[in-house]
């Protein structure tokens, strides 16, 4: 009893120390990038309405400033990839987990769901170069396009990179809903599809909303397999077969060139600070849904 109890503090103890070492750790993440990132207002004297909303880029590589840091355009297009890839990505995860779960159970189990788990250990890199050398000629010679670097080309390489991750949150949720529910419903008359539609996916879509955001966080914070479809043409885009820029590819292009402690590494790592603080504030979105599921069982 002595050594379960000594082994069981230990276990604890370490389980503490982890934690903490977590929280620790992103903390000092968050006020490194806060003191690198804020340079950009407090050494350079930029607004924070300039930086969101301007999109005049050509920030000084010195240290005296007196360029323009507007990101609007990194950042309209980091948010119109996201949001084409969730467009394309929710049909397709929620069809998969509804086949795992509901429609063919015992093949889904068995194929489906070890081949969706296989995505999600695969490198960016190799999604990436798939894009550029299959896709992005695919769209060029489909459109007749002059390129085929494009926000398509991006958001269809996100989609396929958070389909995983959206799709095995999704069969967790449907997995949760009480059988009962089920057995009611078919008690009541209903067929298998408004069954699904009318009981299975409103009782789990708090669960099938945390995967959807999870998937965003992923897809807003990827950086290198965009950077090789997107184009890197520094304009808004016109239309989805338009080339654009995000906010992750600016930053892996250009962060290695620009001069230490200058206004352009600053505008870079003021770059970095808002993907921080876009990945806390979906973070902290899924613990409210996650919040609102306990209440409501």
């Amino acid at each position: 009893m002595k050594e379960k109890s000594r082994s069981g503090k230990i276990g604890r103890f370490t389980v503490t120390i982890c934690g903490l070492f977590v929280i620790l750790l992103t903390l000092s993440i968050g006020i490194f990038l806060l003191y690198k990132g804020a340079g950009t207002f407090t050494k350079y004297g930029h607004s924070i309405t300039e930086f969101l909303f301007s999109s005049k880029w050509n920030p000084a590589d010195d240290f005296k400033g007196g360029g323009n840091v507007g990101a609007a355009i990194y950042i309209v297009g980091s948010l119109t990839t996201c949001a084409l890839a969730i467009l394309i990505a929710v049909p397709l995860s929620l069809s998969a987990a509804l086949f795992i779960t509901e429609i063919r159970p015992a093949i889904g189990q068995r194929l489906i769901k070890p081949a969706v788990e296989i995505f999600v250990g695969i490198p960016s890199v190799v999604y990436g170069w798939i894009g550029l050398t299959v896709l992005v000629p695919f769209i060029q010679r489909v459109f007749n396009l002059p390129y085929g670097f494009s926000v398509l080309a991006a958001g269809i390489v996100l989609a396929v990179m958070i389909f995983p991750s959206i799709t095995s949150v999704a069969v967790d949720a449907i997995k949760a809903v009480p059988d009962q529910y089920k057995q009611a419903a078919y008690g009541l008359g209903s067929t298998r599809w408004q069954t699904i539609y009318r009981i299975i996916i409103p009782a789990a879509k708090t669960g099938i909303l945390t995967g959807i955001i999870l998937g965003l966080a992923r897809a807003f914070g990827e950086a290198l397999a965009v950077a090789m479809v997107i184009g890197k043409m520094r304009g808004f885009p016109k239309n989805i077969f338009s080339p654009t820029i995000n906010l992750t590819a600016a930053i892996a292009a250009d962060m290695g060139g620009a001069a230490e402690g200058g206004e352009y590494n600053a505008a870079l790592w003021t770059m970095a600070l808002f993907l921080f603080i876009m990945s806390l504030l979906f973070i902290v979105i899924i613990h409210l849904i996650s919040s609102k599921r306990r209440e409501a069982k």
